[in-house]
C-alpha cells in the first residue's frame, strides 16, 4: 500500500509518532520488541491510535464496528444483559471502550424499555477525546439516562457486581509476533534502517515466550519453516484484573478470532495482524504508525483456560449470528414496520451484515463468563461451540 495523502494535522501526528517510536528503539539497543511497538503506536499519550483525537469509527473515519451497522447489535446485546443483572438480583454494566458511544446509547435505550436499567453504566476509557464523543452520543440519545453514566480511567475497586461488556476489545491487545526458523524460534522487534521502520527477528527473550510457545507446540518439529503467528501475553494479565475488580458477575466479549486450532492452523502460516486506515485494510504495522489500527485476532481457548484458572465459569461460546438470533435479533426485526420502507431496509441490510457468514456472522464469536453467578445463559442455547475450544 502506497502511503495515502494526509492531512497537514495527520502528518504532524505521523512524524511526532515516528520520533517518539525512534527514540524508543534507541533506547532499547536498537530493537524493540514487536508488543512494546504496538503498544506505543495505540495507546502513547496523547500520540496513540486510540487517544490521539482523530475519528476513527463509522463511514468517516478507519472502520465500521457492529454498533454502528445496526441499533438491533446493542438492543440483542442489552437483552442479554438484562438477563445477567436479573440473574444477580440487580448490579451494574461496565462497557471497557465504548468507541463512539453508540453500543451504550441503544443499550441503554433497550434496557429502559426492558425495565432492566442498571444501577450505574460505567464506561471505562482512557482517551479523552472519545470520553468527549461517548459524552456527546448519549447526551443526545439519552439525555435522561446521563446521571447513571460514570467514565472511569482504570478498573473499578474490588467489589463491582454486574455485567462487563466489551466489543472489539481484546484485539486490540499488543501481541508478540513469533516465527520459525529451522529447529529454533525467533521473536519479532523494530529496528529503524535508513528513516524506517523494519523487522529485525532475534531469539527469544521476551519472559514467558518460550514457555508459551512450548505449550502450544510440545514437539515444535512438524512447524513449517517459516511459519509465523502472533500471541497475546497481556490477555492474563488483562483478566487478573477484571478478577480481582469483579466480586459477582459476568463478562460478554465480543471479537473476531478462533479457537486455537484454527488460530495456529499450519494454513493460516503468517498470523492474523492486520491494520486499517480509512476503510482499507493492509497487512504494514510500519506504514502510519498513530493513524491507523491495528489489531489481531483473538485466541478464544487462551481466553477460556486463562478464564478457568482465574475461577471463572465458561457460560457459553458462540457465533455473533447465533448469539444475536437467541437473543431476539429475528422478533426485534419482524416487529420494524414494513412501510417505513427505509428504515426497514435499513435494518434489513444491517442484520445481513451481521449475521451473514461472509459478513460478521461466523467470522465474529461471542464469549461469556460467569462468577459468582448462574452461568447459564439464553444467548448460548441454540449454538453452544464450548467443545471447539
Amino acid at each position: 500500500m502506497h502511503l495515502p495523502e494526509l492531512t497537514s494535522a495527520e502528518a504532524s501526528l505521523l512524524g511526532e509518532m515516528r520520533g517518539r517510536l525512534t527514540a524508543q528503539i534507541e533506547s532499547a539497543g536498537g530493537a524493540l520488541p514487536f508488543d512494546r511497538y504496538m503498544e506505543t503506536a495505540l495507546y502513547a499519550p496523547g500520540l496513540g491510535y486510540y487517544v490521539n483525537g482523530r475519528r476513527k469509527f463509522g463511514e468517516a473515519g478507519d472502520f465500521v464496528t457492529a454498533p454502528e451497522v445496526s441499533p438491533l447489535f446493542s438492543r440483542c446485546l442489552a437483552r442479554q444483559v438484562a438477563e445477567c443483572l436479573r440473574n444477580l438480583g440487580g448490579g451494574s454494566v461496565l462497557e471497557v471502550g465504548a468507541g463512539s458511544g453508540r453500543m451504550a446509547t441503544d443499550m441503554l435505550t433497550e434496557l429502559e424499555t426492558l425495565d432492566a436499567l442498571p444501577e450505574r453504566y460505567q464506561i471505562l476509557e482512557l482517551s479523552p477525546s472519545l470520553q468527549q464523543a461517548q459524552f456527546d452520543t448519549l447526551s443526545h440519545g439519552v439525555p435522561h439516562l446521563l446521571p447513571r453514566v460514570v467514565w472511569l480511567t482504570e478498573m473499578p475497586a474490588a467489589g463491582f457486581r454486574g455485567v462487563l461488556v466489551g466489543n472489539e476489545l481484546l484485539d486490540a491487545m499488543p501481541v508478540h509476533r513469533f516465527r520459525r526458523v529451522e529447529v529454533d524460534w525467533q521473536e519479532l522487534t523494530v529496528a529503524v534502517e535508513g528513516g524506517t521502520f523494519s523487522d529485525r527477528w532475534k531469539p527469544l527473550h521476551s519472559p514467558g515466550l518460550a514457555e508459551a510457545l512450548e505449550k502450544l507446540w510440545p514437539d515444535a518439529a512438524g512447524v513449517s519453516e517459516g511459519y509465523s503467528s502472533e500471541l497475546n501475553m497481556r490477555l492474563t494479565p488483562w483478566l487478573s484484573a477484571v478478577a480481582a475488580s469483579l466480586g459477582a458477575g459476568y463478562l460478554i466479549l465480543i471479537d473476531y478470532g478462533y479457537a486455537q486450532r484454527e488460530y495456529y492452523h499450519a494454513e493460516r502460516s503468517l498470523g492474523t495482524l492486520i491494520c486499517h486506515f480509512r476503510h482499507r485494510a493492509y497487512a504494514d504495522p510500519y506504514l502510519l504508525p498513530g493513524l491507523q489500527d491495528m489489531t489481531a485476532n483473538v485466541d478464544f481457548t487462551a481466553l477460556a483456560h486463562a478464564a478457568l484458572a482465574l475461577g471463572f465459569e465458561l457460560s457459553g461460546y458462540t457465533t455473533q449470528a447465533h448469539f444475536l438470533i437467541d437473543s431476539g435479533l429475528e422478533q426485534m426485526l419482524s416487529a420494524s414496520d414494513p412501510n417505513d420502507l427505509k428504515r426497514h431496509l435499513s435494518l434489513m441490510q444491517g442484520v445481513k451484515k451481521l449475521t451473514l457468514p461472509g459478513e460478521m456472522g461466523e467470522r465474529f464469536k461471542v464469549m461469556a463468563l460467569a462468577r459468582g453467578a448462574r452461568a447459564a445463559l439464553s444467548g448460548f442455547r441454540s449454538r453452544d461451540m464450548r467443545e471447539r475450544l
